[in-house]
């Protein structure tokens, strides 16, 4: 079997590295890969969001399967084109994409089908937001309806605040297109994290949980990023969470999708807030998130190409899926002034000097002159597993202390310091 993964971040190098423990796998390419990648599949230099030049490799070289690992090339309908061509694909199509696509849309789907979720309300006019701002109270949420590479989430803690950021988003248009409307939303309290779930028509079954921190430093303070680092199982989503959610948020999604007509195949992941009124959906994603998924499929047994013939075929109820019961941590390094300015090419050192038991997934890096550099704003993501998750995430620091790349950052106290959880 011939497997072609779209992207070349971290969690195409934990699908592609799924992938190529797994029986029957002949070739995997990857479009366009990074350095990490190539160690487990051929890298094809073609932009994940080109779709005309994706469809003429997958053709041409007669590709079973397609894996779609970033959003972009979801929501310009991908999946789409390719089913066209009679060629088969694993990702939800143009119309169901739009949970991702757009805030505004993923928000009125949540509201009709008595999810819950934070209020809300969406605006196209700057003026319209600043009169009715205030009414929110503070903090407050405020996001850019489309896409914005994880980083179109802005929480104001004050009038001034929220005035500079609707400003940048709706006039200066810091996040470009996805800016022409943003949407509005009450801050939350509680406690933070995302379940992802494999999902074909007639069923939708929850992975093991997992715990992202998406501020750049300890604590959870400094600007949203795509995601520092992740443990898996989170620790607050216990059975009771788990129930509470399968009720109020999973089933009535699969049950939405079938009201809406939504054909949805593939993954989706789900932020979540839990409050003292319990789980509420801060997000839709229609892909494997990003680092989530780095220490998720770390502990899957089941073959992940088992689980994605199952969705396709619609037997996704027929497949016992199977995780193992260590723990896991993934801890995300990133480039000097990541999320926002960072220089690239700076030459990596140590990983030959890291435990078996280490896997590291390449987010962004590059091979120049026989040497790996730095390619991106997030770089490694250094992952391992223990009985427990601070064992893991003991482990996995003392191999960061190994690494060194000029301008490295990267947080603490990724699960090392475990939030309490709510009573």
């Amino acid at each position: 079997m011939k497997i072609l993964i779209i992207g070349g971040g971290g969690r195409e190098h934990a699908i592609a590295w799924k992938l190529s423990k797994e029986k029957g796998i002949v070739k995997i390419y990857c479009a366009p890969g990074n350095a990490g990648i190539s160690d487990v599949a051929q890298c094809i230099d073609i932009n994940d969001s080109d779709i005309d030049k994706l469809l003429v490799f997958a053709k041409e070289n007669k590709i079973d399967l397609t894996v779609v690992g970033p959003e972009v090339p979801l929501v310009k309908g991908i999946v789409d084109e390719f089913e066209k061509c009679g060629l088969r694909i694993f990702g939800p199509n143009k119309e169901c994409a739009r949970l991702e696509g757009s805030k505004a849309f993923s928000k009125d789907f949540m509201v009709r089908h008595n999810i819950p979720t934070a209020k809300y309300k969406e605006y196209t006019n700057i003026e319209d937001a600043i009169n009715e701002i205030d009414t929110f109270g503070y903090p407050v949420v405020i996001k850019a309806d489309g896409l914005a590479a994880g980083k179109g989430v802005i929480i104001p803690q004050n009038r001034e605040e929220a005035m500079q950021t609707l400003h940048e988003m709706m006039s200066h248009k810091k996040f470009g297109e996805a800016g022409n409307k943003i949407v509005v939303e009450e801050f939350l309290k509680g406690i933070e994290t995302s379940i992802l779930a494999f999902v074909d028509n007639n069923t939708i079954v929850p992975m093991v949980s997992a715990k992202d921190h998406k501020k750049v430093y300890n604590n959870e303070e400094g600007p949203n990023t795509g995601g520092m680092g992740t443990f898996s199982p989170s620790e607050i989503y216990t059975d009771r969470v788990a129930k509470e959610i399968e009720k109020e948020v999973l089933l009535k999604t699969l049950e939405g999708f079938k009201k809406d007509g939504l054909d949805y195949k593939g993954i989706l992941f789900i932020g979540l807030m839990i409050t003292e009124e319990g789980a509420k959906v801060l997000e839709y994603n229609v892909r494997f998130g990003d680092p989530e998924t780095q220490s998720v499929l770390f502990r899957l047994e089941t073959d992940l190409n088992n689980i994605i013939e199952a969705i396709l075929n619609n037997k996704l109820n027929e497949i016992d899926i199977v995780y193992k019961k260590e723990e896991s941590v993934c801890v995300m390094l990133t480039s000097g002034g990541y999320p926002d300015n960072y220089e690239k090419g700076k030459v990596i050192e140590g990983l030959n000097k890291l435990d078996d038991d280490i896997v590291v997934f390449h987010s962004g890096t590059k091979l120049i002159d026989g040497k790996l550099v730095t390619n991106g704003g997030r770089v490694l993501g250094i992952t391992s597993s223990a009985s427990t998750v601070e064992e893991a995430a003991k482990k996995v620091y003392e191999n960061i202390e190994r690494i060194n790349f000029e301008g490295m950052h990267y947080r603490t106290d990724i699960g090392i310091t475990l939030c309490e959880e709510l009573s």
